[in-house]
Protein backbone atom coordinates (compact mmCIF):
# COMPACT_ATOMS: atom_id res chain seq x y z
CA UNK A 1 0.00 0.00 0.00
CA UNK A 2 1.59 3.43 -0.77
CA UNK A 3 1.08 6.52 1.61
CA UNK A 4 2.14 9.81 1.32
CA UNK A 5 5.15 10.74 4.40
CA UNK A 6 7.82 13.39 5.03
CA UNK A 7 11.67 12.37 5.53
CA UNK A 8 15.15 12.36 4.35
CA UNK A 9 17.08 10.73 1.48
CA UNK A 10 20.39 12.17 3.27
CA UNK A 11 21.81 13.66 6.29
CA UNK A 12 22.31 16.86 4.52
CA UNK A 13 19.13 17.54 2.98
CA UNK A 14 15.98 18.77 4.37
CA UNK A 15 12.93 16.57 4.65
CA UNK A 16 10.90 16.30 1.61
CA UNK A 17 7.40 14.82 0.88
CA UNK A 18 7.56 11.19 -0.54
CA UNK A 19 6.00 8.08 -1.07
CA UNK A 20 6.29 4.54 0.57
CA UNK A 21 5.05 1.28 0.90
CA UNK A 22 3.20 -0.10 3.98
CA UNK A 23 2.53 -4.07 4.13
CA UNK A 24 -1.06 -5.45 4.14
CA UNK A 25 -1.83 -6.38 7.78
CA UNK A 26 -0.97 -10.13 8.88
CA UNK A 27 -2.58 -11.77 11.55
CA UNK A 28 -1.46 -10.13 14.51
CA UNK A 29 -1.51 -6.98 12.80
CA UNK A 30 -2.81 -3.34 13.77
CA UNK A 31 -3.43 -1.04 10.67
CA UNK A 32 -3.57 2.52 11.92
CA UNK A 33 -4.65 5.46 9.91
CA UNK A 34 -2.22 8.23 11.80
CA UNK A 35 -3.73 11.29 12.94
CA UNK A 36 -1.04 13.13 14.96
CA UNK A 37 2.70 12.49 15.43
CA UNK A 38 4.99 14.62 17.78
CA UNK A 39 8.06 15.68 16.76
CA UNK A 40 11.14 14.09 19.57
CA UNK A 41 14.46 15.66 19.34
CA UNK A 42 15.65 12.10 18.26
CA UNK A 43 14.49 12.35 14.96
CA UNK A 44 17.05 15.16 14.43
CA UNK A 45 19.60 13.14 16.05
CA UNK A 46 18.63 10.02 13.47
CA UNK A 47 17.38 12.26 10.57
CA UNK A 48 20.84 14.13 10.13
CA UNK A 49 23.27 11.17 11.36
CA UNK A 50 24.13 12.43 14.48
CA UNK A 51 24.01 9.01 15.94
CA UNK A 52 25.42 6.31 14.08
CA UNK A 53 23.78 3.90 11.39
CA UNK A 54 20.79 6.08 9.72
CA UNK A 55 19.93 4.74 6.86
CA UNK A 56 17.64 6.19 4.06
CA UNK A 57 15.20 7.09 3.11
CA UNK A 58 14.50 8.01 7.03
CA UNK A 59 11.14 8.99 7.78
CA UNK A 60 11.18 9.54 11.19
CA UNK A 61 8.20 9.47 13.94
CA UNK A 62 7.52 7.56 16.87
CA UNK A 63 4.92 9.48 18.56
CA UNK A 64 1.65 8.10 16.44
CA UNK A 65 -1.92 8.32 17.77
CA UNK A 66 -4.78 7.53 15.32
CA UNK A 67 -7.70 5.19 14.47
CA UNK A 68 -7.66 1.80 13.83
CA UNK A 69 -8.50 0.94 9.84
CA UNK A 70 -8.00 -2.49 9.99
CA UNK A 71 -7.11 -5.80 12.04
CA UNK A 72 -5.95 -9.25 11.25
CA UNK A 73 -7.50 -12.19 11.67
CA UNK A 74 -6.48 -12.96 14.97
CA UNK A 75 -5.96 -9.54 16.41
CA UNK A 76 -8.02 -9.95 20.23
CA UNK A 77 -7.20 -6.61 21.71
CA UNK A 78 -8.12 -3.88 19.04
CA UNK A 79 -10.92 -2.90 16.51
CA UNK A 80 -11.51 -1.01 13.28
CA UNK A 81 -12.20 2.67 14.72
CA UNK A 82 -10.35 2.20 18.58
CA UNK A 83 -8.65 5.42 19.15
CA UNK A 84 -5.09 4.06 19.59
CA UNK A 85 -0.96 4.81 19.97
CA UNK A 86 2.77 3.85 18.89
CA UNK A 87 5.53 5.11 20.36
CA UNK A 88 9.16 4.14 19.83
CA UNK A 89 9.06 0.60 19.65
CA UNK A 90 7.42 -1.73 16.90
CA UNK A 91 8.55 -4.85 17.46
CA UNK A 92 11.07 -7.22 19.75
CA UNK A 93 11.92 -10.86 20.34
CA UNK A 94 8.71 -11.86 22.57
CA UNK A 95 10.91 -14.74 24.28
CA UNK A 96 13.74 -13.17 26.37
CA UNK A 97 13.85 -11.97 29.83
CA UNK A 98 12.91 -8.41 29.14
CA UNK A 99 10.09 -9.00 27.44
CA UNK A 100 8.97 -11.58 29.92
CA UNK A 101 8.85 -9.07 32.03
CA UNK A 102 7.05 -6.54 30.36
CA UNK A 103 10.75 -3.98 29.98
CA UNK A 104 10.90 -4.79 25.90
CA UNK A 105 12.49 -1.26 25.57
CA UNK A 106 15.41 -3.21 26.74
CA UNK A 107 14.99 -6.39 24.44
CA UNK A 108 18.35 -6.56 22.36
CA UNK A 109 16.41 -7.37 19.39
CA UNK A 110 14.41 -4.15 19.70
CA UNK A 111 12.29 -3.02 16.58
CA UNK A 112 12.72 0.77 16.88
CA UNK A 113 9.53 2.25 15.04
CA UNK A 114 11.79 3.78 12.85
CA UNK A 115 15.36 2.97 11.55
CA UNK A 116 15.37 -0.49 12.70
CA UNK A 117 15.88 -3.49 10.17
CA UNK A 118 12.34 -4.99 8.91
CA UNK A 119 11.74 -7.25 5.89
CA UNK A 120 9.45 -4.57 4.89
CA UNK A 121 10.40 -2.32 2.18
CA UNK A 122 12.99 -0.70 2.03
CA UNK A 123 14.73 -2.99 4.25
CA UNK A 124 14.10 -0.83 7.47
CA UNK A 125 11.39 0.27 9.87
CA UNK A 126 10.01 4.16 8.65
CA UNK A 127 8.20 6.03 11.20
CA UNK A 128 4.97 8.27 11.83
CA UNK A 129 5.78 11.54 9.48
CA UNK A 130 3.23 9.46 7.64
CA UNK A 131 -0.44 8.40 6.83
CA UNK A 132 -0.98 5.13 8.17
CA UNK A 133 1.04 2.40 9.89
CA UNK A 134 0.54 -1.06 10.20
CA UNK A 135 2.02 -2.59 13.91
CA UNK A 136 2.20 -6.25 15.67
CA UNK A 137 -0.82 -5.66 18.27
CA UNK A 138 1.66 -6.16 21.17
CA UNK A 139 3.08 -3.08 20.29
CA UNK A 140 -0.31 -0.84 20.18
CA UNK A 141 -1.90 1.29 23.06
CA UNK A 142 -5.07 1.76 23.89
CA UNK A 143 -5.69 5.71 24.09
CA UNK A 144 -8.49 6.60 26.66
CA UNK A 145 -8.60 10.37 26.45
CA UNK A 146 -11.42 12.24 24.81
CA UNK A 147 -10.50 12.48 21.05
CA UNK A 148 -10.44 16.17 21.52
CA UNK A 149 -6.98 15.99 23.35
CA UNK A 150 -5.95 13.45 20.76
CA UNK A 151 -2.75 15.58 19.27
CA UNK A 152 -1.81 16.54 22.59
CA UNK A 153 -1.84 13.05 24.02
CA UNK A 154 1.00 11.99 21.01
CA UNK A 155 3.78 13.41 22.80
CA UNK A 156 2.77 11.05 26.06
CA UNK A 157 4.39 8.14 23.71
CA UNK A 158 7.48 9.37 23.80
CA UNK A 159 7.78 11.98 26.55
CA UNK A 160 5.52 10.60 28.55
CA UNK A 161 6.60 7.58 29.08
CA UNK A 162 10.42 8.59 29.22
CA UNK A 163 9.53 10.65 32.51
CA UNK A 164 7.31 8.59 33.87
CA UNK A 165 9.20 5.40 33.61
CA UNK A 166 11.90 6.44 36.33
CA UNK A 167 9.28 8.36 38.14
CA UNK A 168 7.48 5.09 39.00
CA UNK A 169 10.85 3.02 38.95
CA UNK A 170 12.63 5.25 41.83
CA UNK A 171 9.07 4.97 43.50
CA UNK A 172 8.10 8.67 43.62
CA UNK A 173 5.56 10.47 45.58
CA UNK A 174 4.03 11.91 48.57
CA UNK A 175 6.68 13.39 50.80
CA UNK A 176 9.33 13.11 47.91
CA UNK A 177 11.67 16.34 47.19
CA UNK A 178 11.83 16.11 43.12
CA UNK A 179 14.09 18.04 41.18
CA UNK A 180 13.20 18.03 37.00
CA UNK A 181 16.37 19.74 34.90
CA UNK A 182 15.24 20.96 31.95
CA UNK A 183 12.13 22.69 31.11
CA UNK A 184 11.19 21.47 27.45
CA UNK A 185 9.40 18.46 25.66
CA UNK A 186 10.80 15.90 28.43
CA UNK A 187 10.77 18.45 31.53
CA UNK A 188 7.60 19.92 31.07
CA UNK A 189 6.08 16.59 30.94
CA UNK A 190 8.25 15.17 34.45
CA UNK A 191 7.00 18.09 36.20
CA UNK A 192 3.17 17.26 35.71
CA UNK A 193 3.63 13.69 36.56
CA UNK A 194 6.05 14.07 39.34
CA UNK A 195 3.44 16.67 40.58
CA UNK A 196 0.29 14.07 40.30
CA UNK A 197 2.18 11.52 42.19
CA UNK A 198 1.83 13.70 44.79
CA UNK A 199 5.57 14.65 45.04
CA UNK A 200 7.53 18.60 46.08
CA UNK A 201 8.71 19.17 42.72
CA UNK A 202 11.59 21.64 42.12
CA UNK A 203 12.32 22.07 38.70
CA UNK A 204 15.68 23.79 37.36
CA UNK A 205 16.57 25.75 34.23
CA UNK A 206 19.19 28.06 33.09
CA UNK A 207 16.78 30.68 32.11
CA UNK A 208 15.09 33.05 34.66
CA UNK A 209 12.42 33.94 31.69
CA UNK A 210 11.31 30.40 32.38
CA UNK A 211 10.66 30.61 35.89
CA UNK A 212 6.63 31.22 35.70
CA UNK A 213 6.00 28.69 32.99
CA UNK A 214 7.87 26.10 35.12
CA UNK A 215 5.36 27.43 38.03
CA UNK A 216 2.60 27.28 35.73
CA UNK A 217 3.50 23.63 34.62
CA UNK A 218 3.34 22.34 38.49
CA UNK A 219 6.57 23.06 40.21
CA UNK A 220 6.55 24.22 43.64
CA UNK A 221 9.35 25.77 43.35
CA UNK A 222 12.08 26.57 40.82
CA UNK A 223 15.94 27.38 40.63
CA UNK A 224 17.57 29.04 38.15
CA UNK A 225 20.59 27.21 37.80
CA UNK A 226 23.26 29.60 36.94
CA UNK A 227 22.25 31.15 40.29
CA UNK A 228 25.26 29.85 42.42
CA UNK A 229 22.75 30.73 45.56
CA UNK A 230 19.97 29.11 44.76
CA UNK A 231 21.43 26.01 43.90
CA UNK A 232 23.49 26.17 47.41
CA UNK A 233 19.95 26.59 49.37
CA UNK A 234 18.71 22.70 47.70
CA UNK A 235 22.46 21.04 48.63
CA UNK A 236 21.49 17.74 50.17
CA UNK A 237 17.63 18.31 49.67
CA UNK A 238 16.37 16.49 47.10
CA UNK A 239 15.25 12.49 46.80
CA UNK A 240 15.41 12.02 43.56
CA UNK A 241 16.67 14.18 40.43
CA UNK A 242 15.18 13.95 37.08
CA UNK A 243 17.73 14.84 35.03
CA UNK A 244 16.34 15.36 31.27
CA UNK A 245 18.73 17.74 29.57
CA UNK A 246 20.01 16.50 26.13
CA UNK A 247 23.37 18.29 25.95
CA UNK A 248 26.88 18.15 27.77
CA UNK A 249 26.63 19.71 31.31
CA UNK A 250 28.16 19.38 34.89
CA UNK A 251 26.59 16.26 36.34
CA UNK A 252 27.97 17.38 39.89
CA UNK A 253 26.09 20.35 40.33
CA UNK A 254 23.29 18.37 40.53
CA UNK A 255 24.27 15.27 42.24
CA UNK A 256 25.31 17.49 45.35
CA UNK A 257 21.86 18.87 45.88
CA UNK A 258 21.02 14.86 46.34
CA UNK A 259 20.26 13.49 49.33
CA UNK A 260 22.18 10.36 50.93
CA UNK A 261 21.01 7.61 48.97
CA UNK A 262 19.41 9.73 46.55
CA UNK A 263 19.35 9.24 42.87
CA UNK A 264 19.83 11.14 39.47
CA UNK A 265 18.27 9.68 36.58
CA UNK A 266 19.81 10.74 33.26
CA UNK A 267 17.03 10.78 30.29
CA UNK A 268 18.53 13.07 28.15
CA UNK A 269 20.26 11.86 25.23
CA UNK A 270 23.14 13.91 24.27
CA UNK A 271 25.01 13.59 20.99
CA UNK A 272 28.45 13.89 23.12
CA UNK A 273 28.86 12.71 26.46
CA UNK A 274 28.30 14.29 29.84
CA UNK A 275 31.78 15.19 31.61
CA UNK A 276 32.65 12.76 34.07
CA UNK A 277 31.46 13.38 37.38
CA UNK A 278 33.63 13.38 40.55
CA UNK A 279 33.23 9.88 42.20
CA UNK A 280 33.10 11.38 45.55
CA UNK A 281 30.39 13.06 45.03
CA UNK A 282 28.61 9.94 44.90
CA UNK A 283 30.48 7.49 47.42
CA UNK A 284 30.16 9.95 50.29
CA UNK A 285 26.96 9.99 50.15
CA UNK A 286 26.30 6.53 48.74
CA UNK A 287 24.41 8.51 45.94
CA UNK A 288 23.43 7.10 42.57
CA UNK A 289 23.55 7.90 38.97
CA UNK A 290 21.47 6.48 36.54
CA UNK A 291 19.41 6.21 33.58
CA UNK A 292 16.20 5.00 31.96
CA UNK A 293 14.77 4.80 28.43
CA UNK A 294 11.35 4.78 27.48
CA UNK A 295 9.43 2.10 29.06
CA UNK A 296 8.07 -1.03 28.41
CA UNK A 297 4.68 -1.81 26.45
CA UNK A 298 2.71 -2.43 29.91
CA UNK A 299 4.11 0.38 31.96
CA UNK A 300 3.43 2.39 28.40
CA UNK A 301 -0.42 1.22 29.02
CA UNK A 302 -0.08 2.22 32.95
CA UNK A 303 1.41 6.08 32.00
CA UNK A 304 -1.60 7.34 29.18
CA UNK A 305 -4.38 5.36 31.60
CA UNK A 306 -2.95 7.58 34.70
CA UNK A 307 -2.51 10.76 32.27
CA UNK A 308 -6.31 9.98 31.14
CA UNK A 309 -7.00 9.65 35.13
CA UNK A 310 -5.41 13.33 35.85
CA UNK A 311 -5.90 14.90 32.78
CA UNK A 312 -2.55 15.18 31.56
CA UNK A 313 -1.45 16.10 28.37
CA UNK A 314 1.64 17.57 26.79
CA UNK A 315 1.78 21.31 25.66
CA UNK A 316 1.93 21.11 21.90
CA UNK A 317 2.27 23.24 18.87
CA UNK A 318 0.58 22.11 15.76
CA UNK A 319 2.08 22.17 12.50
CA UNK A 320 1.63 21.11 9.15
CA UNK A 321 4.27 18.33 7.56
CA UNK A 322 5.37 21.30 5.12
CA UNK A 323 6.79 23.30 8.16
CA UNK A 324 8.68 20.13 9.93
CA UNK A 325 11.81 21.64 8.69
CA UNK A 326 11.27 25.02 10.18
CA UNK A 327 10.34 23.12 13.26
CA UNK A 328 13.95 21.45 13.15
CA UNK A 329 15.45 24.63 13.24
CA UNK A 330 12.93 25.80 16.02
CA UNK A 331 13.56 23.06 18.18
CA UNK A 332 17.53 23.80 17.98
CA UNK A 333 16.94 27.26 19.44
CA UNK A 334 14.77 25.97 22.36
CA UNK A 335 11.92 27.93 20.34
CA UNK A 336 8.66 25.43 21.24
CA UNK A 337 6.37 25.10 24.05
CA UNK A 338 6.96 22.45 24.21
CA UNK A 339 6.49 19.75 21.98
CA UNK A 340 5.27 20.58 18.01
CA UNK A 341 3.29 17.84 16.64
CA UNK A 342 2.56 17.32 13.12
CA UNK A 343 -1.60 17.48 11.54
CA UNK A 344 -1.15 14.02 9.29
CA UNK A 345 -4.10 15.38 7.17
CA UNK A 346 -1.19 17.83 5.26
CA UNK A 347 0.41 15.04 4.36
CA UNK A 348 0.18 15.20 0.39
CA UNK A 349 -1.66 18.07 0.33
CA UNK A 350 -1.17 18.95 -3.36
CA UNK A 351 2.78 18.41 -2.62
CA UNK A 352 4.94 16.12 -5.55
CA UNK A 353 6.24 13.46 -3.87
CA UNK A 354 9.71 11.52 -4.25
CA UNK A 355 8.37 8.00 -5.18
Amino acid sequence: MSIHAYGAIAADQSLEPMRITRREPGAHDVQIDIAFCGVCHSDIHTVRAEWAGTQYPCVPGHEIVGRVSAVGAQVTHHKVGDLVGVGCMVDSCQHCAECNDGLENYCDHLVATYNSPTTDAPGHTLGGYSQQVVVHERYVLRVRHPETQLAAVAPLLCAGITTYSPLRHWKVGPGHKVGVVGIGGLGHMGIKLARAMGAHVVAFTTSESKRDAAKALGAHEVVVSRNADEMAAHTKRLDFILNTVAAPHDLDAFLVLLKRDGTMTLVGAPASPHPSPQVFNLILKRRSLAGSVIGGIPETQEMLDFCAEHGIVSDIEMIRADQINEAYERMLKGDVKYRFVIDSASLGNNQPARA
